[in-house]
């Protein structure tokens, strides 16, 4: 293909160094460029992105669409509108050929959430007579009472603790860190975890500082937070589809339906725009009638 890599290599740069996005934010935005690059050579289109055209493009769309769903579409034109936003930044051409392309609309997906008390029976199923059990413990409450997504769970450090200020410095999305407060019972449960259990460990170098390790003395995965959740989930018999990012929802909704307001709410869940955290308003309707009687000025 003609310099496509070039390009590409590029773009990366550019996500990496000026948007300051993680690894596993950039390997989502190459995958469709790369897809588009393998059907231009399975039908043997050989053109660069400074001259490719829209109908090529809306050709390449047509022929995936059949195995998107429209979320995933729209996922797609995204990713490649901003892969050739960036070519016309760069000034290697003028227009973009996803310009007049339509994005399917989606509608907004509202994030399901457990009740408090389905929360207390996952954490009350943990076997407390593992030394797991304590980490699992420490991790699940920390996972719910600080909002964290799960790449921030596994991330955080123990340098990162900040107890007696009552916060835990918290590396989210494209390395932008903040402060999330931390309640007394969440600090005793990582306490007792890194003080009776993670101090006994053989710790594999590397790892010194992170909080939350695996039997072999190295962190944790993603798909480990998974498992431990879904485990807990049967254990219990929930009748729900839970992920580790169910727990940052129910954070912010029961936050929310306790009063919060959505800029403290978007600053503990590191959402760069409020319109990602105005997803929780549409969660309870009840809430929203019970503002209005309280605060509406014609009451």
């Amino acid at each position: 293909m003609k310099n496509w890599s070039i390009y590409i290599k590029d773009y990366k740069s550019y996500l990496k160094i000026e948007r300051g996005l993680s690894d596993n934010s950039i390997t989502n935005y190459l995958f469709d460029i790369n897809r588009l690059v393998k059907y231009m050579d399975d039908n043997s289109i050989d053109v660069s992105p400074v001259y490719i055209n829209e109908e090529t493009i809306q050709q390449f769309i047509y022929h995936v669409a059949t195995e998107l769903n429209p979320r995933s579409r729209a996922r797609l034109i995204s990713g490649l509108k901003s892969f050739f936003s960036y070519i016309v930044f760069e000034n290697y051409r003028k227009d973009n050929p996803l310009e007049l392309i339509e994005v399917p609309k989606i509608g907004r997906k509202l994030p399901d959430t457990l009740s408090t008390a389905e929360i207390d029976a996952l954490i009350s199923a943990i076997n407390l007579a593992s030394n797991e059990g304590e980490r699992n413990r420490a991790m699940l409450e920390t996972l719910y009472s600080c909002g964290l997504r799960v790449s921030e769970l596994i991330g955080l450090k123990i340098s990162d603790l900040f107890f007696e200020e009552g916060f835990i410095k918290v590396t989210g999305k494209g390395n932008k860190q903040r402060f999330v407060p931390i309640d007394d019972l969440t600090q005793k449960y990582i306490t007792i975890y890194k003080d009776g259990v993670r101090t006994f460990q053989n710790i594999q170098k590397g790892h010194e500082d992170t909080l939350f390790l695996n039997r072999r003395g190295k962190g944790l995965t993603r798909a480990m937070i998974f498992t431990i959740i879904k485990d807990l989930a049967k254990r219990i018999e929930l009748n729900k589809i839970i992920s580790p990012h169910t727990f940052r929802h129910s954070f912010a909704t029961h936050l929310l339906e306790n009063g919060a307001d959505l800029r403290s709410i978007q600053l503990m869940l590191g959402h760069e725009s409020i319109t990602t955290t105005e997803i929780y308003m549409h969660l309870d309707r009840k809430f929203l009638r019970n503002i209005i009687n309280t605060y509406h000025p014609r009451r």
